[in-house]
């Protein structure tokens, strides 16, 4: 079955979406890092007990970009089941993984 030029200029298209998406979660959580790094615990300072404002620093600076980007991957996601494209889906779930890379990094550092 020949596709139409049609299909094909929305196929690449999509395409396109999809890789900008991932560019995009990637640079979401790097600048999640770099925020949540002001909050992490300094080695030297091992067993003292930290300062209480320490969680409100990190939630102001963390918690607004990870809203966001929770909030675009649930389209990304709900955009990728509505036009059944599973294949598509594989960028989706490596943006899942950088994010859960992202966490694990902060949580280490707390």
């Amino acid at each position: 079955m020949l596709s139409s030029p049609l299909t094909t200029d929305r196929s690449r298209l999509m395409q396109r979406v999809n890789v900008v998406l991932l560019v995009l979660n990637v640079i979401g959580a790097i600048g999640y890092v770099a925020r949540a790094s002001l909050s992490w615990a300094i080695p030297q300072e091992h067993g003292v007990v930290p300062i209480t404002g320490e969680p409100l620093v990190w939630a102001v600076a963390v918690l607004p970009i990870f809203a966001v980007f929770l909030l675009l991957n649930l389209a990304w996601g709900a955009m990728i089941l509505g036009y059944r494209q599973w294949r598509r889906g594989r960028l989706w779930l490596l943006a899942v993984l950088i994010w859960v890379a992202a966490v694990a990094i902060d949580f280490m550092h707390h």
